[in-house]
C-alpha cells in the first residue's frame, strides 16, 4: 500500500476539500479532531453550522493538504451546510453502528450529497463507534452490503480508540489523487499528444492545475 504520512510545513502540491456528513451524534467532530489533532472529547457538543480543520499528508510523493469540513447533522442547519458541498472532492458519510436510525438515514444523506456535489466526488461510508461492539445494532456485513449497492468505499472506525480513522482519510485522499492525476494526464495527452506540465484540469465546479499549491477551494 502507498505510504502516506503527516508533514509539518506550509507548502503543498494539492488542496483537497473533504466533507464529513451524517446524522447528529454519530461522531463526525471527533473523527475530525482525531485525524487532525489526535484528540477525542467525550463531552463534545453538537456542531453548529460548519467547522473545518486541516492536515497535510504525503500521497505518492506529492504533498497534499486536506481541508476537512465538519457539517452539522441537525435538520435545521441543512440549508446552511448544503452550500459547503460545492468544491468538495471527497466525503465521509458517517453513521453510528449502535444507532440503527443513523444507518437508515445514510441513503438520504447520500442523495443530498450527490444533489449538491460533483459526480466525480469520492465517497466513503463509515460506521463509527466500533469500540461499542457490545451495543451494535448494525452489522459490519450490512454496512458493507449497502456500500457495495451504492458503489462506495466502506470502513468501520472508532474515533475514541483511533481505529481506522487515519486509514479512512488516507484511503479517500489516495483515491482523489489518483482520479485527479488521471484527468491531468488525459488532458495533457489530448492537448500535446504527450504528457507535460502545467495543464489545467476540471473536477466539478473548480479547476485544478498540476503545479505547486494547486487548490480545489478557498483557504
Amino acid at each position: 500500500m502507498t505510504h502516506i504520512y503527516s508533514l509539518y510545513h506550509h507548502e503543498y502540491d494539492y488542496l483537497f476539500k473533504i466533507v464529513v456528513i451524517g446524522d447528529s451524534g454519530v461522531g463526525k467532530s471527533n473523527i475530525l479532531s482525531r485525524f487532525t489533532r489526535n484528540e477525542f472529547f467525550l463531552e463534545s457538543k453538537s456542531t453548529i453550522g460548519v467547522e473545518f480543520a486541516t492536515r497535510t499528508l504525503e500521497v505518492e510523493g506529492k504533498t497534499v493538504k486536506a481541508q476537512i469540513w465538519d457539517t452539522a447533522g441537525q435538520e435545521r442547519y441543512r440549508a446552511i451546510t448544503s452550500a459547503y458541498y460545492r468544491g468538495a472532492v471527497g466525503a465521509l458519510l458517517v453513521y453510528d453502528i449502535t444507532k440503527r436510525q443513523t444507518f437508515e438515514n445514510v441513503e438520504r444523506w447520500l442523495r443530498e450529497l450527490r444533489d449538491h456535489s460533483d459526480s466525480n466526488i469520492v465517497i466513503m461510508m463509515v460506521g463509527n463507534k466500533a469500540d461499542l461492539n457490545h451495543l451494535r445494532s448494525v452489522s459490519d456485513q450490512e454496512g458493507q452490503s449497502l456500500a457495495e449497492k451504492q458503489e462506495l468505499s466502506f470502513m468501520e472506525t472508532s474515533a475514541l480508540e483511533g481505529i481506522n480513522v487515519d486509514k479512512a482519510f488516507q484511503t479517500i485522499m489516495l483515491h482523489i489523487y489518483q482520479i485527479i492525476t488521471k484527468k491531468a494526464l488525459a488532458a495533457q495527452e489530448a492537448i500535446h499528444g504527450l504528457p507535460g506540465q502545467g495543464t489545467s484540469i476540471n473536477v466539478g465546479d473548480y479547476s485544478t492545475t498540476n503545479v505547486k499549491k494547486t487548490t480545489c477551494c478557498s483557504n
